[in-house]
């Protein structure tokens, strides 16, 4: 790391009763500013002042490598407010020092070295110290910042590419090492601005200790893994993206840690920042511990780290993980292993009561992000405001789209006709919540296999459902999330050990994937009809969702101030349906803009020529229709202009 300026004034980081009251209110949002350690100049001396929560400890040292790990040499005062606070000041330590806190607690002789629990950067795994940092880093994103209002708003166009960075691109004459951050900034941002998409999400950054976790098992919550470099090295990352246009996303995880000795987990002899009943503090389906949301330090602990990532890292949003997992005292639990609420009931009222307050917290901080729910049930209001009964979250992943879609895709479509239900259901409440239509890395990974595996029929049938899986996707309501490798249609089923198999981009029906979703997104991006209402019934409009046994779907979609009107057509057979007539709102010129089974994608060539005139012929409700020559396992979009005046 490069020579730092003298240390921070000590008064810049020391701890008021004013930081105490928040911190035992719940309300802090900044504890990173005044927590953890804090490279300073006391009275003329540098050095670093240490500062940690562990109320139930006896003594409390730090130890690292400026003291050869000797728990004696520098032991931590205890506030004597009541607050549970320990700091201290270490002369002559400095950033890029190795660190932990030796604890003793007051109950059963219990000892442990823990890591820091804010600590901004850690040692690389397998090591578990923490290391000593500034995050000073000069920005240049500016002119991102100042617009990007308009690029996270909920009537942007959005199309997300969710990123695992360890698996994205490997360095195989390297020993197929990791890519940095980096390294890894202009090969992305190339890829994703090629492309079209929008902005990048990336799985948890958040230091963890077992690299095959994917980041969902964390113990460094203000600390990016340092398996990819330093924070100034991620800072640059977000930095260059941000300069490209492209936002960026973190996948954020508050609903559950890890046991692992040098974490959260029974932090100072006591179950700290988890519940101690097993039954409301331990996930029996992750194997990891779930955090107290009725305790108020924790609650100041996680709203202080989403929001360090937002403030500190220039990010535009956070995708939070698990949050069903939260709502619910009985999620994942038998008959007799949960804990009613007061009122006897399964909902959590505490984590109900931190997530709104988390998202009150970040709206009112950084208006121009967003949150994003992983929630999987039907739980009500989960992107309602919360002054009118929602969780205040901006938008909601749609698990039942993505369940339903890819379970009628994996139907042959000799059978389809029977499940056409199951496409056409997300339809009844895709306008109850600001849903995100996911196809995500838990799609391509525990055992499910790829997106293009899954696919019945033969190779050329397999490609042509998948061109249709995206071109359907892209023309539904909900902005879009498709994690990496399904842009090329990758064969195999992600592996987090390994780069993903861009050798099959030398093969033209993995590039006409490509190539389709590049377009995709041009007009996802070019048309406010496909994106602009979203989340608004008026942006949306059936021509015919019953035509079972031709396993044919179609409909418009619309922009805020009428013009431009797009129709769907979407032929879910192998079969070509010839001259197959629609209904239309209006007459005059329909623009082929879009054919999933065009020849440079990897389709047969059935089409409309480019486009076609409306005839003064009634159907389905219309005085106008088209006869369409509709392509075999094939989508077409036509966009009509409105009339000049």
């Amino acid at each position: 790391m490069k020579k730092k300026r003298a240390g921070t004034p000590a008064n810049d980081v020391d701890i008021t009763d004013h930081d105490v009251y928040l911190f035992r209110e719940g309300s802090h949002v900044r504890l990173y500013e005044r927590m953890g350690a804090h490279p300073v100049n006391a009275d003329g001396i540098e050095g670093t002042h240490f500062a940690l929560w562990a109320p139930n400890a006896a003594a409390v040292a730090v130890v690292g490598d400026f003291n050869q790990w000797n728990r004696a040499a520098h032991p931590l005062s205890q506030r004597q407010d009541g607050s549970g606070i320990w700091t201290g000041f270490v002369p002559g330590v400095g950033p890029g020092a190795l660190y932990k806190y030796h604890i003793a607690s007051r109950y059963s002789g219990f000892r442990v070295e823990k890591s820091d629990p804010f600590a901004f950067c850690a040692e690389p795994s397998p090591g578990t110290a923490s290391r000593v940092w500034e995050l000073d880093y000069e920005w240049c994103d500016g002119a991102w910042m100042e617009s990007r209002r308009s690029a996270n708003a909920l009537g942007a166009p959005m199309s997300i590419y969710e990123v695992h960075p360890g698996s994205w691109r490997r360095v195989p004459e390297e020993g197929d090492r990791f890519l940095g951050f980096r390294e890894l900034a202009p090969l992305l941002a190339q890829h994703v601005r090629d492309l079209g998409f929008t902005h990048v999400e990336l799985t948890p950054l958040t230091e963890h200790p077992f690299y095959g976790s994917w980041g969902y098992q964390t113990t460094g919550y203000f600390a990016p893994t340092a398996r990819y470099g330093t924070p100034q090295d991620f800072m640059y990352f977000v930095d260059y993206l941000h300069q490209q246009g492209i936002g960026v996303i973190l996948d954020w995880v508050p609903s559950h840690f890890p046991g692992d000795a040098h974490g959260l987990a029974f932090f100072d002899g006591t179950y700290l920042f988890e519940h101690a009943d097993p039954k409301k503090g331990f996930h029996p389906e992750w194997n990891s511990y779930i955090f107290n949301y009725g305790r108020h330090e924790v609650r100041s602990f996680l709203t202080s780290s989403a929001l360090f990532w937002l403030a500190k890292y220039h990010l535009d949003g956070l995708r939070v993980d698990g949050v069903a997992s939260m709502l619910y005292l009985d999620y994942a639990r038998k008959e007799g292993e949960w804990i009613p609420n007061q009122y006897g009931g399964k909902e959590d009222l505490d984590a109900i009561s931190f997530l709104r307050g988390l998202n009150e917290a970040v709206y009112r901080d950084h208006p121009d992000v967003q949150t994003i729910a992983e929630e999987s049930t039907d739980w009500p209001m989960v992107s309602r405001p919360i002054y009118a009964g929602g969780l205040g979250f901006g938008m909601k992943w749609n698990m039942g789209w993505m369940h339903d879609t890819l379970e009628y895709f994996s139907q042959d479509p000799l059978v389809r006709k029977h499940h056409h239900n199951t496409l056409t259901f997300s339809m009844w409440y895709a306008f109850t919540e600001n849903f995100m239509l996911p196809l995500s890395h838990d799609e391509v990974s525990h055992g499910k296999g790829s997106l293009l595996a899954r696919m019945p029929g033969d190779a050329w049938q397999q490609f042509a459902n998948v061109r249709l899986l995206y071109g359907y996707m892209w023309a539904h309501p909900g902005k879009k999330l498709l994690f990496m490798g399904g842009e090329f249609a990758q064969r195999s089923a992600w592996n987090h050990d390994q780069s993903l198999d861009w050798h099959l981009l030398q093969y033209p029906e993995h590039g006409g994937v490509l190539a389709w979703l590049r377009d995709l997104n041009r007009c996802h991006r070019s048309e406010a009809a496909l994106h602009e209402l979203d989340f608004e019934r008026e942006g949306f409009e059936w021509i015919d969702c019953h035509d079972s046994d031709a396993s044919v779907l179609s409909f418009i979609r619309r922009a805020r101030q009428g013009g431009d009107i797009i129709l769907v057509v979407c032929n879910f057979t192998p079969r070509p349906r010839m001259s197959y007539r629609v209904g239309v709102p209006r007459g005059g010129y329909w623009q082929e803009m879009l054919n999933s089974d065009a020849p440079i994608y990897g389709g047969s060539g059935v089409g409309n020529f480019g486009g076609m005139d409306a005839a003064p012929v009634g159907a389905h409700g219309r005085l106008y229709s088209l006869a369409l020559d509709l392509p075999p396992l094939g989508v077409v979009y036509l966009k009509s202009a409105p009339p000049v005046a």
